[in-house]
């Protein structure tokens, strides 16, 4: 069976704009270009698009997919595996979410008293989940399975204040990051005052703090594409400045 644009953008529900977009940065190449000028797809490419379709529901980004999926050892079948396993998991955070707002419901009624660290479990969880399916692998890896299981109870466990608080103190970090980049110097006030606060941050969810794993964790933000996607989506080239700052903040530069 082949497909024309128009007729695969049907098929899987999604634009042609989206499909021509894919071929332009070489995503998802056409099987062949028929004597019209028409892009014709194959059985290889509807599968392929679904596996891309699976990496964007759980929000990967289109660069990292494009590096995934040209790998010489890439695996279609281990794919659908990994992509079933990460879905489970979406399933039972949007579950969390789902019964966090019936508990609210029920609390605003006056049907039952919520506690108030109950008002969070489910964006703690959301928070969680999202961690492990962009960064899971790499930082298990990098600092141990125990490391990040320990860090998760704590994110689980931590109070309503608390949660605010980190969560505020990242949008610190992302406000003075902008700020000290203009002053293009990693070792100003600002930029110090970042990496100050980026270690605050991380001691709400840590399980105990090191020079060296705060060092470690820079080091992994420029050398991982996604973290540095993450950091350099308000500043390009944030990433690299937030590491430097880090880095110097810790004497390590």
């Amino acid at each position: 069976m082949e497909y024309t644009v128009n007729k695969l953008a049907q098929l899987a529900g999604v634009s042609a704009r989206t499909l021509r977009y894919y071929d332009e940065i070489g995503l998802l190449k056409p099987a062949r270009i028929n004597s019209s000028g028409y892009r014709i797809y194959g059985q290889q490419e509807v599968d392929l698009l679904q596996q891309i379709l699976f990496y964007r529901e759980l929000d990967v980004s289109l660069e990292t997919i494009l590096h995934i999926v040209n790998q010489p050892t890439f695996d279609q079948t281990e794919a659908l595996k990994q992509h079933y396993i990460k879905l489970k998991q979406k399933r039972a955070r949007l579950d969390k979410l789902m019964a966090t707002v019936e508990k609210t419901i029920a609390n605003k009624e006056g049907e039952i008293h919520m506690q108030d660290k109950d008002k969070f479990a489910g964006f703690k969880e959301k928070l969680i989940q999202e961690n492990e399916n962009k960064y899971g692998e790499e930082i298990r890896e990098k600092y141990g399975d125990e490391t990040v299981d320990a860090s998760n109870a704590k994110l689980r466990g931590m109070s309503e204040e608390d949660f605010a608080a980190m969560s505020s103190l990242e949008k610190e970090v992302l406000s003075l990051l902008e700020q000290a980049y203009a002053t293009g110097d990693p070792a100003s006030p600002l930029a110090q005052e970042a990496a100050e606060k980026h270690k605050q941050w991380l001691m709400y969810s840590w399980p105990s703090y090191s020079k060296e794993a705060h060092a470690g964790l820079a080091e992994m933000y420029v050398a991982d594409e996604r973290f540095t996607s993450y950091y350099d989506r308000d500043v390009k080239g944030g990433t690299e400045f937030l590491r430097d700052a880090i880095l110097i903040y810790l004497g390590k530069k």
